[in-house]
């Protein structure tokens, strides 16, 4: 009786430890997932202060010109989204699209390219063209946000302001401007279904009322008559029609010509008013237009915005000379002597390119005003008709004021290190001052001014050097703590999820464990109060704080573990060579796998040969493993080749909606052919992932009523798009019909059986109603070829289980005594593979149908059947919503075959986590600030995806646990035991 009591007494001990390691654990996750969240979203912001930190600096006087003005007004016409090409090219008929303006260009004034940079969005266009600088990448964020003006502008320095158009855009500008008279129309009048040219008569109709208001309103016609005016006029009609129909629709190019109707009124009704030859006029575009109705990144056709300035103080048209400006850009260094298109028909006029925040200085000069503070906008002397003296004083003007922003960043800089390192080539800029006064005073204005503009150049160097001044130290920052991070997690999982811990620490001392911890936790703690004392002395902004904090702590944590880490270190050297070997060869293969993922990002053909590739691998392997009868290889490598075409279309998706709806059939027929397969199979192979509850189910026609809805929505595509296109309007009607399928549909698969293929199926036909009605093209196709190579992915995984599950059932049983892991056994070498395919997977259903690496690759018209009048953060909602859609079925997947598997699912998260944190690290190196616009925007694109990855994961994970956390693996290891 002694020893039974014993023995009940050491097993009530192990069960109790047990509990109290899985209550650990369970905390420690939780802790962890946090930290992880924390983390990336602190790292990600890491870069903005690396490569892309604001340039806005105070405490800069304005510097006031020494020449006299020009011109007594500026008129400002931007017309939202306006690409060059479908500015300046004919239509088929050989006609120009903007006549008034192309012969202003052939007989009054100069024309060009104005080149923007990203984000190719509204408010950080404007801001380069009002205020002459640009805001960093981070600031798309506010680019619908009426916020007042942070900075200087031109606007600022004018006697007064008009300005009409968007309410997102003039609000930006004038809200908190004294000297300004503006107005804009009602958020309503965005409406995607219509013709938005009517927005830019609105602006034009304003305009014209406050001159018809000035001849009885007398103080008005004295503002009128002041010099140093500005009126801005905001032209949306190019953007809502580029976006609602295309920049090569009839609606968009008429557009074109509406805008040009409104410069000539716009001009003819000022000369008429004035008749004094002092008005300056400068037309442009703040961004253009994908041929796919979107912008934000760099491409071309987003970057390149047309430019005709005319009017007082401006030159006139000169022939074509061998004109070159190979001169500093700021931080980047495009050539802008592209040849221009024969099809402008533009050959004979000289073209003067420019960078958009060159616009700023141009209107400062024409106006005769100080240039924004912080304009970092190189004046192109091209455009403006000057004397030599007045050229002369009109760049020393603009390089001053660049000047004194480097001056300022450098004393603030100064102030603020222990050890300051200045930047040369600028030590004796006063002399250069000199220089220049010298030059001036002995009229040697060519001189003075070739002086002036190299002192610039030098200025703008000088700010991008202290731009950059923390490079180093900031990058070692944040690559040591990635390094730590995954560190730390591959420890957790070697602790938590496999058998190495138990072994290891059966008759190790906790007193002893915790007293060394805490030592190594005072030395973390000291080490980062004196790098904190550091940078408090440095004054360095709260961001440096957490990083360095974050690092620290990592490897304070990772310095803790000194003694688990030692001892896998001996059990590792005891072991045989064939280990190492398994292990270095599971480490090769994966960085195979995350390197080829990094690879995809740029080149998405590379999924076509992956999944080529896997279908004759996964045919031979089954085909081995199972009779051919049963179809199971035949299906998985048709899947496999049925997907691999998707990464071969073009990114841009054409519309096409009777393929949207032959998508819905074919997704009906893949549900049906899934439900029988639930219901009828009875093979050995099938039965772990079949539902052979022979109970009646609580909702028998759950399935019909979900097939009727994908068969409703594929309906409401065709009924609500043609409604749309043939009477530019979307019913309220269509609306609530579309919206209710939508939300109904994803709630269905929650009351489905809880076999794991009746469940998958539900969750499948549960999100293509949505799907289908955000769909425009081949990605409804490509939803349903997605769910055949999900289908596929569990089969093998099935296959898996049943070749080799006597061996698999033997060590989830062993050394149970140690096992915390609840429902679930431990991780092996070989369970890697799955977070390697859930990573392909997930990429693929990221870049199966686009590239949604780059902010341009949203197709807004998906979002057309649910919403026309412009809602950004609905609309956003929705098409992040679409991409997720496939995210969902890929992490539903991925649960049930970690069930299916028996293994902890957190465990395949943490995997998961990791390897996306090998590919950041590499991304992180990858991002430029350098080349090509395209090349920027995506390199910022691809780090920023892989930095949120760790979020949306684990959000996705939270959603799907809704859907997935009631299946039921069928019972395939009953006859396995009796054999064993």
């Amino acid at each position: 009786m002694a020893d039974g009591r014993d023995a009940a007494e050491g097993s009530n001990a192990i069960a109790s430890t047990r509990r109290r390691r899985r209550i650990w654990l369970k905390r420690k996750e939780k802790w962890l997932v946090v930290l992880g969240v924390v983390l990336h979203a602190v790292y990600m912001l890491s870069i903005f202060d690396i490569y892309f930190k604001s340039p806005i600096v105070h405490g800069m006087d304005p510097v006031t010109p020494r020449f006299s003005a020009p011109a007594k007004r500026l008129v400002l016409l931007v017309a939202d989204g306006l690409r060059a090409d479908k500015f300046f090219e004919s239509d088929s008929d050989g006609n120009f699209r903007a006549p008034f303006l192309r012969s202003v260009m052939r007989e009054k004034g100069r024309w060009g390219v104005s080149h923007a940079r990203p984000p190719t969005e509204s408010r950080p266009g404007h801001v380069a063209i009002i205020a002459g600088f640009y805001e960093d990448p981070s600031a798309v964020t506010k680019g619908w946000k009426a916020n007042p003006v942070e900075f200087d502008s031109v606007f600022n320095r004018s006697r007064h302001t008009f300005s009409y158009g968007s309410p997102d855009i003039v609000p930006i500008f004038c809200a908190a401007l004294p000297h300004s008279t503006w107005n804009s129309y009602p958020h309503e009048f965005e409406d995607f279904a219509t013709d938005a040219s009517f927005l830019d008569e609105w602006s034009f109709d304003q305009f014209q009322s406050l001159l018809n208001r000035s001849k009885e309103d007398q103080k008005l016609k004295e503002l009128l008559l002041q010099d140093n005016l500005v009126v801005f006029l905001h032209l949306l009609g190019c953007d809502s029609n580029g976006h609602a129909h295309r920049p090569f629709s009839s609606i968009y190019l008429n557009n074109v010509a509406v805008v040009d109707s409104i410069a000539e009124r716009v001009y003819n009704l000022l000369e008429d008013y004035y008749k004094d030859n002092r008005t300056a006029y400068v037309f442009t575009a703040d961004h253009g237009m994908q041929d796919k109705g979107s912008h934000g990144d760099g491409h071309p056709s987003n970057t390149d915005t047309p430019l005709v300035v005319w009017g007082a103080g401006v030159k006139h048209p000169k022939p074509v000379s061998n004109h070159s400006d190979c001169s500093f850009r700021f931080v980047y260094d495009h050539m802008h002597d592209a040849p221009t298109p024969k099809e402008w028909g533009l050959h004979g006029i000289e073209r003067v390119d420019v960078n958009q925040a060159d616009i700023a200085p141009l209107m400062s000069t024409l106006l005769g005003l100080p240039g924004p503070v912080n304009s970092v906008g190189s004046l192109p002397l091209d455009y403006i008709d000057m004397t030599k003296e007045d050229e002369a004083e009109a760049v020393v003007a603009n390089s001053r004021q660049i000047l004194n922003q480097f001056l300022r960043k450098s004393q603030t800089k100064e102030a603020n290190s222990l050890y300051f390192k200045p930047f040369k080539p600028l030590a004796d800029y006063s002399s250069l001052l000199d220089q220049i006064e010298d030059l001036i005073s002995n009229r040697d204005y060519e001189a003075a001014r070739k002086l002036s503009e190299d002192l610039r150049d030098l200025a703008l160097k000088g700010l991008h050097y202290f731009q950059t001044y923390d490079w180093l130290m900031l990058m070692t920052v944040i690559i040591l703590g990635y390094i730590g991070w995954m560190t730390y997690i591959l420890l957790h999982v070697l602790q938590s999820y496999t058998s190495l811990a138990g072994y290891m620490f059966r008759k190790e001392q906790a007193d002893h464990w915790t007293d060394n911890t805490r030592k190594v936790q005072l030395c973390g703690c000291l080490f980062l109060g004196l790098l904190s004392i550091v940078l408090f002395m440095e004054r360095s902004p709260p961001l440096y704080h957490a990083y360095t904090s974050m690092t620290v702590f990592l490897w304070t944590k990772i310095f803790s573990e000194y003694r688990f880490i030692k001892a896998l270190w001996k059990d590792l050297y005891g072991r045989r060579i064939n280990y190492f070997v398994k292990i270095l060869a599971s480490g090769a293969f994966s960085v195979f796998i995350l390197e080829f993922l990094v690879n995809s990002f740029t080149e998405r053909k590379l999924y076509t040969w992956c999944f080529l590739v896997s279908g004759v691998m996964s045919f031979l392997y089954l085909l081995k493993s199972i009779p051919w009868r049963s179809g199971i290889p035949i299906f998985v490598c048709a899947a496999c080749w049925f997907l691999s075409v998707f990464t071969l279309m073009p990114a841009e998706i054409p519309d096409n909606n009777r393929l949207v709806i032959w998508s819905g059939v074919m997704i009906i027929m893949i549900g049906v052919a899934a439900r029988l397969l639930d219901l009828r199979t009875e093979g050995k192979y099938w039965l772990s992932i079949c539902n052979h509850d022979k109970k009646k189910p609580k909702f028998p026609m759950l399935f019909q009523l979900q097939a009727l809805l994908v068969g409703l929505s594929s309906m409401m595509v065709s009924i609500s798009t043609s409604h749309r296109t043939e009477k530019q309007e979307l019913l309220a009607v269509h609306q609530i019909i579309n919206w209710s399928i939508a939300g109904f549909s994803m709630v269905l698969p929650l009351f489905s059986a809880i076999g794991l293929l009746s469940r998958l199926t539900s969750i499948f036909l549960g999100f293509a109603p949505t799907f289908l009605l955000l769909s425009i093209g081949y990605e409804a196709v490509f939803y349903g070829a997605l769910a055949l190579v999900l289908i596929s992915w569990i089969l093998v995984e099935n296959t898996l289980i049943y070749s080799s599950k006597v061996k698999r059932l033997s060590s989830s049983f062993s050394d149970m005594e140690d096992n915390v892991i609840l429902d679930g056994r431990y991780l092996q070498l070989s369970d890697v593979r799955i977070p390697l395919i859930f990573m392909v997977l997930f990429n693929v259903a990221f870049f199966g149908t686009g590239n949604f690496a780059s902010i341009a690759s949203f197709e807004i018209s998906s979002v057309y059947r649910f919403i026309t009048v412009f809602s950004p953060f609905l609309m956003a909602a929705l098409l992040i919503f679409k991409l997720f859609i496939p995210f969902l079925l890929v992490i539903c997947v991925f649960s049930a075959i970690t069930k299916l598997n028996r293994l902890p699912r957190l465990a395949c998260y943490f995997l998961v986590i990791l390897f996306s944190d090998v590919m950041t690290m590499h991304f992180f190196f990858l991002v430029r600030n350098t080349g090509s616009w395209m090349e920027i925007g995506n390199s910022i694109s691809h780090f920023g995806i892989m930095s949120a990855q760790v979020v949306f994961v684990l959000l996705l994970f939270a959603l799907t646990n809704i859907y997935t956390k009631d299946i039921n693996i069928g019972s395939v290891d009953c006859s396995s035991r009796k054999a064993m």
